[in-house]
């Protein structure tokens, strides 16, 4: 499931903002794939609880867009590079949109600023190991050998 489906259902996910429209879809598409897994019929009336006790699972396509996020802005911060300035917005130039009616949109560092702070999110990116150590996937800091 985690390997094949969501591989291709999750691509480029880390990339965009995730709407709370999106947000029920992702989670009734991850609920979808476990029922047809365990050939559960909607019309079997087994409670979201009951699918996820049998499949011993969790919902967590949401926190692993999250993840996958932060890994991939880890990734550009802490690298000096033209990414990092146009999710930044510090390119000059675009075409200026007054009297935009609705919300304003989304960017791509909102979802990060709610939870963390962007400028302690860019401090950590710069040192590998508190990043690592932070949002790691279990993995330790690189120690380099030196053969002299």
């Amino acid at each position: 499931m985690k390997c094949y489906i969501w591989s291709i259902a999750l691509y480029g996910a880390e990339t965009g903002t995730v709407r709370a429209v999106d947000q029920k879809q992702l989670e009734s598409f991850e609920m979808w794939c476990w029922r047809r897994m365990e050939k559960i019929s909607w019309t079997d009336h087994v409670r979201k609880e009951g699918v996820l006790l049998r499949v011993k699972e969790q919902r967590n396509i949401l926190h692993e867009i999250r993840k996958r996020k932060v890994n991939w802005i880890g990734h550009i911060l802490c690298r000096n590079c033209l990414l990092q300035r146009v999710i930044e917005g510090k390119i000059k130039g675009g075409i200026e949109v007054t009297g935009r009616r609705g919300r304003k949109r989304r960017k791509l560092l909102d979802d990060l600023k709610e939870k963390r702070g962007y400028s302690h999110l860019k401090e950590e990116a710069l040192d590998r190991t508190v990043w690592r150590a932070s949002f790691g996937r279990g993995i330790g800091p690189v120690v380099r050998q030196n053969n002299e």
